[in-house]
Parts: C-alpha cells; sequence; structure tokens
C-alpha cells in the first residue's frame, strides 16, 4: 500500500492541474465574449479550441508515450501546457482572439498527453473492478480544482463585468477599444502565475520517484465479474465494445461541457447578473464532488460501474427535462445539478471500454481521449442552437445523448465480448 501512496499523490495533483485548467473555460467563454465582442456561436470556440486538442494529438500522444515513457511523458506535457498559457500574455495584450484560441489549443494538447498516461496509469493500479472507485478519487482533485478555478479566475476577469458589458455599448469607437484594452489585460496576472506553477510541477514530476510502467501493461482482473474477450484479436477495431465506449465518452464529455461551460452565459440569459452567474459552474462541479464522493463510498462493494452508469443516465436525463420545463434560477440549479448526473460517467465508461484490451489497452486509452473531443463539437453545436433558438432550448440536444450513455450501461459495453 505506502508503495503506492506516491503515484497516487503525483497523480492526484495532476488531477487537480486538470480540473483547474479545464473548468477556466467557463470564465473565458463570458469573458472573451466581452473582450473581444463575440455571438454565441464564436465564444464557445473557446471549448472548440480546447478540446479539439484531444482529438487531435490522442493518438500521437500514445506515440509519444511510448518514446518517453509516462514519466517523462507526463513531465512533457506539463511543459507544453505552461507554452500554451503563456500565449495568453500576447493574446490579452493585442486582444487576439485567434491567438487565445491558440493558446488553448496548445493547453490541449498538452493534456492530451497528460490524460493519456494518467487515466490509464490509475486504472492499472489495482484491480479492474475497483477502477471506477480509484478514477473517482482522482475526480474529486479534479472537482475540487473546478470548484475554485472559477472562483479565483472570476473575481479577478468577471469583476464588474455586467457594468462593462453595459459601458461599450454606450461609448465611441476609441473609447469603447481602450475600455476592451484594459479588461482584456486582466487575464495576464493570473495566466503568468499558472504558467510559472506548471513549469515548477513540470520539474516536479520529472524528478519524482514514480515509477515508470510500460504502455502494453493491461489492467488485470481479480473476479469472475470481469468479461474476458472471446478469443485473440488482431486489430483494435475487433473490439466493438471499446468503439461504442469512445462514442459514450465522445456524448458524455460533450454534455459534461455544456453544463460547465454554458451555465453562466445561461444564467444571464435568464436575468442573472454575471457578477452572481460567474459561481454556477462551481456549483456544477461541486455536485460532481458530491457524485464522486458518493462513487468512492459505494463503488464496488455496494454499486457496480454498470449500475452507476444507469443511474447517472437517468439522473441526466430527469435534470435536463426539468432545466427545459423551468424558468430562472429554478432552471439554472437544474443545469448545476446535471454535474451531480455526470459524475461517474467518466469512472465508469473508462474501464469498461478498455476491458480485455490486452496489448491493445494503450491504443485503445488513446481512442478514448480522441472522444473529449465532444467537449469541442457539442458545446459549438449548442452554441449555434442557442443563437438559433434560445439557451434554453438549446439544451434539447442533451437528451438524446444521455439516452446513448444508458443504452451503453445497459448493453453496449458487452458487445463483442463473451458472457
Amino acid at each position: 500500500m505506502k508503495r503506492l501512496n506516491q503515484p497516487i499523490v503525483v497523480i492526484g495533483a495532476l488531477f487537480f492541474v486538470f480540473g483547474f485548467v479545464t473548468w477556466l473555460g467557463s470564465v473565458l467563454i463570458p469573458f472573451l465574449r466581452i473582450a473581444c465582442q463575440l455571438n454565441g456561436f464564436s465564444s464557445y470556440l473557446v471549448a472548440f479550441s480546447f478540446y479539439i486538442s484531444y482529438a487531435v494529438m490522442a493518438v500521437p500522444s500514445a506515440a509519444v508515450l511510448r518514446k518517453t515513457g509516462y514519466k517523462k511523458g507526463m513531465a512533457l506535457g506539463l511543459l507544453i501546457m505552461a507554452i500554451g498559457t503563456v500565449l495568453f500574455i500576447p493574446a490579452a495584450a493585442a486582444r487576439l482572439y485567434q491567438l487565445f484560441l491558440f493558446g488553448l489549443f496548445i493547453q490541449g494538447s498538452g493534456l492530451a498527453i497528460l490524460q493519456t498516461a494518467a487515466n490509464h496509469y490509475v486504472t492499472i493500479l489495482g484491480p479492474l473492478e475497483s477502477a471506477a472507485r480509484r478514477i473517482s478519487i482522482m475526480g474529486i482533485c479534479n472537482g475540487i480544482a473546478g470548484v475554485i478555478a472559477p472562483i479565483i479566475i472570476g473575481s479577478v476577469t468577471l469583476k464588474d463585468a455586467d457594468a462593462i458589458r453595459d459601458r461599450v455599448t454606450r461609448l465611441p469607437a476609441d473609447q469603447k477599444a481602450a475600455l476592451l484594452d484594459t479588461f482584456a489585460y486582466r487575464v495576464i496576472l493570473p495566466y503568468g502565475i499558472i504558467a510559472i506553477v506548471l513549469v515548477i510541477l513540470t520539474a516536479w514530476v520529472f524528478f519524482s520517484g514514480l515509477p515508470e510502467l510500460h504502455t502494453d501493461t493491461e489492467p488485470q482482473a481479480t473476479t469472475q465479474a470481469t468479461i474476458a474477450a472471446p478469443k485473440p484479436r488482431t486489430s483494435i477495431f475487433q473490439f466493438p465494445h471499446l468503439l461504442l465506449g469512445v462514442l459514450t465518452l465522445f456524448l458524455y464529455v460533450g454534455v459534461e461541457v455544456i453544463a460547465g461551460d454554458t451555465i453562466i452565459n445561461y444564467g444571464a440569459s435568464q436575468g442573472i447578473r454575471l457578477s452572481t452567474a460567474r459561481f454556477f459552474t462551481s456549483c456544477t462541479l461541486s455536485g460532481m464532488l458530491v457524485g464522486y464522493t458518493l462513487g468512492i463510498a459505494l463503488i464496488p462493494k455496494y454499486l457496480s460501474q454498470t449500475r452507476a452508469l444507469k443511474i447517472c443516465a437517468a439522473l441526466g436525463l430527469a435534470f435536463a427535462l426539468a432545466a427545459l420545463a423551468t424558468s430562472g434560477i429554478v432552471s439554472v440549479a437544474f443545469i448545476a445539478l446535471l454535474g451531480l448526473a455526470n459524475s461517474l460517467c467518466w469512472p465508469s465508461i473508462w474501464p469498461l471500454a478498455i476491458n480485455g484490451l490486452g496489448k491493445f489497452t494503450a491504443i485503445g486509452s488513446s481512442l478514448l481521449i480522441v472522444a473529449i473531443g465532444g467537449g469541442a463539437l457539442l458545446p459549438l453545436l449548442y452554441g449555434w442552437l442557442a443563437d438559433l433558438s434560445t439557451p434554453q432550448h438549446a439544451y434539447w440536444m442533451v437528451i438524446p445523448c444521455y439516452a446513448c450513455i444508458g443504452w451503453y450501461a445497459l448493453a453496449g459495453h458487452k458487445a463483442g465480448l463473451a458472457p
């Protein structure tokens, strides 16, 4: 047990970094919408640029990890993230939206390497049937960061944002540009600090005693409940449960990002001031923390990974329909509760999807990281639908997503595997 303590601490710190950097997008979207004068669709390019990097870089990340090993690969990922974060400084100085987006893409590229390594690492630290419990522990680290990041950065970037948003509509062009330039400068200090912290973490991981793992290490099952592949496979495409898992994870990440990154703008559309709405993403992440805690307590002793996924899908459908049927703060509260519904999806889908992959585990993990691209495309679709109709009606798109997640829990995760 003591031998596992240091890896758990290091990986836990990395999951904290995942959460802190990832959920800053919820603040950046309304911030850049004002600073760069964007519509709904354009503002959600923030999520697109960040999450599309996973789809682009996931498979190359597996190749990087084969050359560097997991420990050096994770250090490299942190360093790449630091480079992307530094780009926010000239982007803010020039108020150049395209450079902000490029910095987000670089950040996401570094995170793709980190996620590919860290999720596989924590999955194989013990029995497969308890992997969801370990990933839930990591999720708490991720969720705590996700709760505090929007509060800390939002208190700096969105301070008096309502007044500034109202003022720019009444100012002449030169004064408007000067005010928006000053507003954009607000991200320079916090992102400079984040870059420094990422460089320090790079050195810590590189010089840590984290044991190296082989990229073809397979999670070991310890109970008869684990389903084994019926015969040797020669291609990753011969594992339909994995391919369906990639699709399910794609949909899940999409709805997770929608729940966290759209809620501030949605609150504003419901007549709630940004000074209050900036806390809503933290409410969503608090719901996820509650779910992670329940996962640690209940999985696998009282609740199987598949049953947890069924419950999460049902809750997602119920909360989304309730948000559509209500209005104001009540509707916003149901969107925040999607955090609870989403909490155990990733911890459950991941181990179910990589079950029985053997030597294909590393490439299978990479394909699952590709699925994080759902966080790029689905929020962009939400933004388009919100511009076309209303921010509330756009949430109809999450209903079929939760239905598909429920189907994977019921049957999809068993496709192609022996009973």
